[in-house]
């Protein structure tokens, strides 16, 4: 049985093949049934959620992922995601891999993001801006860099000192990034603004959106959440990864289709359908697209196994 570390499995997903295992996966075939998603109080902090995802591809693979999210463990230096994930054969049970679920959760989010991008954002776009500087904000950079021949990048966080290490990082990488002091003036800027915080209140406003813009969602993913306001939502083409996941579960879509200011037949299309060309992504250019990401088991189980298949090559 294989057991891969954090560093074995960011090496185990090079973004181009993990684009590719989930565009596939997406395609058809897998099988996925309803997470479970509970709430864990935290005594004097923020409640954590425990997530507990399966999904399995008949007679091939079977996987779960056991993640917990503790959004106060900045207070403690720590991630504020932490998982494993046990992949298994889909024809005897057997347990092929333990896979680090943090590293698999966050690359396989950026990948899923960008392969959203290349259906949604315009092929023109230049310049990136990250919302957040947690865990996602560096892999979301490398993916979207993947499927847009992106330029700039512009990393803002509530936290400037963060930020400004982030923007480090993607710089000893090769790419040309800086930290964004004003938040407005950085989005109306932007091509690709992509959010990955853990929000309850509105960052991004609809008014600072430009015409070709395309916002990507990622980081609220309680009803209670949200990063963006109802202008934006109301402003935008609607693109979700799940129906299922992102109208029960996205605060940035749950509370205006609560409030009355869109409604369910507002959503364009999920990925899968984008991905078979059963829908269409944007419509023009001028179009500004908005893709709701709550994550999907699906998502894990396509980096699972390319992770395992990948190691098993020996070249971890």
């Amino acid at each position: 049985m294989l057991v891969l570390d954090e560093q074995q499995t960011s090496r185990a997903l090079p973004w181009p093949e993990l684009i590719g295992a989930i565009e596939r996966i997406f395609a058809g075939g897998c099988v996925v049934p309803v997470r479970h998603h509970l709430d864990v109080a935290v005594p004097g902090e923020r409640d954590a959620t425990l997530l507990m995802m399966p999904a399995w591809i008949p007679g091939e693979y079977i996987g779960v992922k056991l993640l917990s999210v503790f959004p106060d463990n900045h207070l403690r230096s720590l991630p504020a995601i932490f998982g494993t994930y046990l992949l298994s054969s889909g024809k005897t049970g057997e347990m092929l891999a333990v896979i680090e679920g943090g590293e698999l959760t966050a690359r396989r989010t950026a990948a899923t993001s960008a392969l959203a991008a290349r259906y949604l954002a315009r092929e023109d776009a230049e310049e990136m801006l990250v919302v957040g500087t947690g865990r996602l904000s560096l892999n979301l950079i490398q993916a979207h860099a993947v499927t847009r021949p992106l330029k700039r990048f512009r990393v803002w966080g509530r936290n400037g000192e963060k930020a400004a290490a982030i923007v480090a990082e993607a710089r000893a990488l090769g790419y040309d990034a800086s930290v964004a002091a004003d938040l407005e003036a950085a989005s109306r800027r932007a091509d690709l603004i992509s959010c990955c915080t853990l929000s309850n209140e509105p960052l991004i406003r609809g008014a600072w959106l430009k015409p070709g813009a395309h916002l990507d969602l990622v980081g609220a993913f309680k009803p209670s959440m949200r990063e963006t306001d109802d202008e934006a939502v109301s402003r935008a083409e609607i693109f979700v990864d799940t129906r299922a996941g992102a109208l029960s579960e996205g605060g940035d879509l749950v509370q205006p289709l609560n409030a009355g200011v869109i409604g369910e037949s507002d959503i364009r299309a999920e990925l899968a359908e984008l991905v078979r060309g059963d829908a269409k992504g944007r419509s023009n250019a001028s179009a500004i697209t908005l893709f709701k990401s709550v994550g999907a088991a699906l998502e894990d189980l396509a980096g699972a196994v390319l992770a395992y298949e990948y190691a098993s090559r020996g070249k971890t």
